[in-house]
């Protein structure tokens, strides 16, 4: 209880404080005036213009979201999937004893009807193994004393650890299920999420969708952080679903169509983010991907800095990796590659990569600038762009309710995103650090509270990822 106290009192000591300078901003910018000086003209120009392909972006994504929801009717009415269609929830895991119970019950609790869930334990030394068999001989049990047959089953497999890759792969071989859905052990899913899931693929050329990932703790300055960054990210998941292009379909609720799965091939097992060279390589053959903004999936992120530098240095050296997998889609004009994907998304990511390189030096001309000049209406702007667009995302997003808390952070929305920043900066860093050296780099793995546990643990039990 004195740490919980402890806690609160920090991030509204935190809270307080980044208002204090988002309101010292909006002060300045009322009580002084601009000091016009032509020798600075040359460095606003050049720092406008570099960041002007992200602007680009930006714009053309914000005018695509006005269509988000009309597509989807519009799709949904023209193409209606069969009801009848088998799914298998594929869940791996490794040492993951914490969450793994809860994680299917959540499977099991779905709406929809014709579920298989096979659960892939690779090589846990923990309880995982210990858990997952009682839950399923209870599970069997009860289904046994059922007058009718229930269409919702569990297959548990135990293999020898090889990575969470090989682990999927190894389940794709007994997955009978049309459409595949891979869940992380951490994470609960909505009731929903399936049945929303498959509304997106009544058409035959959509090869998978993404799930709207929500990080579910939320009681620490970082864990708010992330509750923040992904709903900001996934909110722009719409305008690429809008164009059939949503090039990075996270692992803890990606869906395929199984017949595109067998003919793309198994997850790479050489690369640390298999499941976005699964998306990378979907769009590659062609097929159309799409974004399901009601499809949600809670997850639990890291809960200590430590953990969070390490969970992005994967994402980002998994990234490159298969950005130099797939270099030859950067300006692909082949008439089955997709050019939003081709032509804007992926040249545009690897120039933000470029971007955030050298985002101090960016940094420092536009604050040199505006405290010379006193010109703060352009920092205000992107202040109050912010928080509309935080705003606008709580409200639109399908779980509103859960992240009213969000509306507290939207006036300091732009710090914490430099907070964002930081962190993705030591991980590009990082992440270059090991290309030039040829270094690989293994899975990482952080002890969990549970995300049903949140309120009842403390927060200190915690560790940070350990190599796998």
């Amino acid at each position: 209880m004195k740490n919980n106290i402890t806690l609160y009192s920090l991030n509204a000591l935190l809270l307080v404080f980044l208002y204090m300078v988002t309101f010292g901003v909006f002060y300045l910018a009322y009580s002084t005036d601009y000091i016009e000086d032509e020798s600075l003209t040359p460095m606003r120009l050049v720092v406008f213009i570099l960041l002007l392909p992200l602007l680009f972006k930006y714009l053309i994504q914000l005018l695509s979201l006005c269509f988000y929801s009309f597509s989807e009717r519009s799709r949904q009415k023209r193409h209606t999937l069969c009801p009848n269609v088998k799914v298998s929830v594929l869940i791996p895991a490794w040492n993951e004893e914490v969450g793994i119970i809860k994680t299917i019950k959540s499977v099991l609790v779905s709406d929809y009807h014709d579920v298989e869930i096979v659960v892939i334990n690779d090589g846990s030394t923990d309880n995982t193994d210990k858990l997952v068999c009682e839950f399923v001989k209870s599970f069997q049990g009860k289904q046994n004393q059922k007058t009718e047959v229930s269409s919702k089953s569990i297959q548990y497999l135990s293999i020898k650890n090889g990575g969470k890759a090989r682990a999927l792969n190894h389940a794709l071989t007994v997955a009978t299920g049309e459409i595949i859905i891979t869940i992380d052990a951490d994470c609960l899913m909505d009731r929903m999420a399936i049945t929303n899931t498959l509304k997106r693929f009544g058409n035959q050329n959509v090869g998978a969708v993404c799930g709207n990932v929500v990080v579910g703790n939320r009681k620490k300055p970082v864990e708010l952080m992330q509750q923040l960054e992904y709903l900001y990210g996934f909110f722009f998941k719409r305008a690429d679903s809008v164009f059939n292009s949503v090039y990075i379909i996270g692992g803890a609720a990606a869906a395929y169509r199984k017949s595109v799965l067998d003919e793309v091939g198994g997850f790479d097992e050489q690369i640390v983010t298999e499941d976005i060279e699964m998306s990378m390589r979907i769009l590659s053959y062609g097929y159309k991907t799409r974004y399901a903004a009601d499809a949600v999936t809670y997850t639990e992120g890291p809960s200590k800095w430590r953990c969070l530098f390490n969970q992005r240095l994967r994402w980002r050296f998994g990234r490159y990796q298969t950005f130099i997998k797939y270099k030859q889609l950067f300006f692909s004009a082949q008439q089955h590659h997709n050019r939003y994907f081709t032509f804007l998304l992926l040249p545009v990511a690897l120039y933000a990569e470029f971007a955030l390189l050298f985002q101090g030096l960016f940094l420092a001309a536009f604050y040199s600038y505006t405290f010379i000049t006193f010109d703060f209406i352009p920092l205000v702007f992107v202040i109050v762009f912010m928080a509309v667009m935080v705003c606008l995302q709580v409200i639109f997003d399908s779980k509103s309710r859960f992240h009213l808390n969000l509306l507290l952070l939207a006036p300091i929305a732009w710090l914490v995103f430099y907070i964002v920043d930081v962190v993705e900066f030591q991980a590009l860093f990082r992440s270059l650090k090991r290309l030039a050296k040829r270094d690989e780099l293994k899975w990482q793995k952080w002890a969990r509270v549970g995300l049903l546990n949140q309120q009842t643990q403390d927060d200190e039990e915690n560790v940070c990822p350990t190599e796998r």
